[in-house]
């Protein structure tokens, strides 16, 4: 799947740039998937919501688990995208929604971060106990469900064959002071902006209904991810402030120690993760798989003319899950 194929993508002049393939998934029409939903009930008594797609295919059909971006989910463009190309190849997916998302608040004041290999691993060993045992099984993780697999990748080394057959992590802020810094910038604040518009009534009814465990008059005053994540996702995961977690939770150091075949794709000129950040050969493990198109966007990747097609990181990712495995 050569990259080259970007070059045929075109963006409206006052939208080029790094923002035009960013933006341009947001414009496009959201293609019909038919999704099953299972809530999958947890130990600590909480639950997972799990949407599928797998209506017709045999049971022991390939299986690709997405983990979703910063309040993403099965509706998200790219996950849309990538459930409709493997339905045509007689394939399965799952989308495991992190907790607070997929549309209903979760029991515990608990959420999700960047860092949270735990969940990945119990949610794929909640995956593949539900699979038949031949089953191949693939993770895909976008942006922060990238940096939360790739955490749990580096953690469980070889290890991780015994779950999984290959895994990609796309558009991936490996190395979150960078990233989360370059999102307060400029332009970027739109995205930020974005983002908050949805974090920030979640952690107010979470202080709501969980008295003295957030300090709503923060989470009120946030104007940045660094705000946000100093006031919420820090103290609700364990970390001492936004400066501990963006420098613990990083997945960069952690691609030395993958063990299973792994592709890591992010585009060059992705306007929330500076291309100086993004990891050389030298920083990666001989399992991983670095590709760095000039294009790409967020999370985009798509081709043809503006809002353009998103069909590009669908094929890439089954591509080389099918060579990789």
């Amino acid at each position: 799947m050569p990259a080259a194929q970007f070059a045929s993508y075109r963006a409206p002049r006052w939208l080029a740039g790094a923002h035009a393939q960013t933006i341009g998934a947001f414009l496009l029409p959201r293609v019909a998937v038919q999704w099953r939903r299972e809530r999958v009930e947890i130990g600590d008594g909480d639950f997972w919501l799990f949407d599928w797609q797998d209506a017709g295919a045999p049971v022991n059909a390939p299986l690709v688990v997405l983990f979703h971006g910063l309040e993403g989910g099965s509706q998200s463009h790219y996950a849309r995208a990538l459930a409709v190309h493997v339905a045509t190849l007689g394939w399965r997916i799952v989308v495991p929604h992190f907790r607070g998302c997929g549309g209903e608040p979760n029991r515990l004041p608990r959420a999700y971060h960047s860092a949270d290999h735990a969940e990945i691993g119990a949610m794929l060993r909640a995956v593949r106990a539900r699979v038949d045992p031949s089953t191949r099984v693939y993770a895909a993780g976008v942006s922060l469900g990238g940096s939360a697999l790739a955490n749990w990748l580096g953690r469980e080394g070889a290890q991780a064959a015994r779950t999984l057959d290959a895994a990609a992590a796309v558009s991936t802020p490996l190395d979150l002071m960078a990233s989360g810094l370059a999102i307060a910038r400029g332009a970027n604040r739109v995205y930020t902006w974005h983002f908050l518009h949805d974090l920030k009534p979640k952690a107010l009814a979470m202080a709501r209904r969980f008295p003295g465990l957030l300090d709503a008059r923060r989470i009120a005053r946030a104007r940045s991810m660094w705000d946000f994540d100093d006031a919420v996702t820090a103290p609700l995961h364990g970390f001492a402030g936004t400066r501990d977690y963006w420098t613990r939770g990083s997945s960069k150091p952690w691609l030395r120690g993958i063990g299973v075949p792994t592709l890591v794709l992010n585009a060059t000129n992705d306007p929330f993760i500076p291309q100086a950040s993004l990891p050389a050969a030298r920083d990666a493990g001989t399992h991983v798989t670095l590709q760095q198109p000039a294009t790409g966007g967020h999370a985009g990747f798509a081709i043809g003319p503006f809002p353009g097609t998103h069909t590009w990181l669908p094929q890439r990712l089954v591509s080389f899950f099918r060579r990789g495995a």
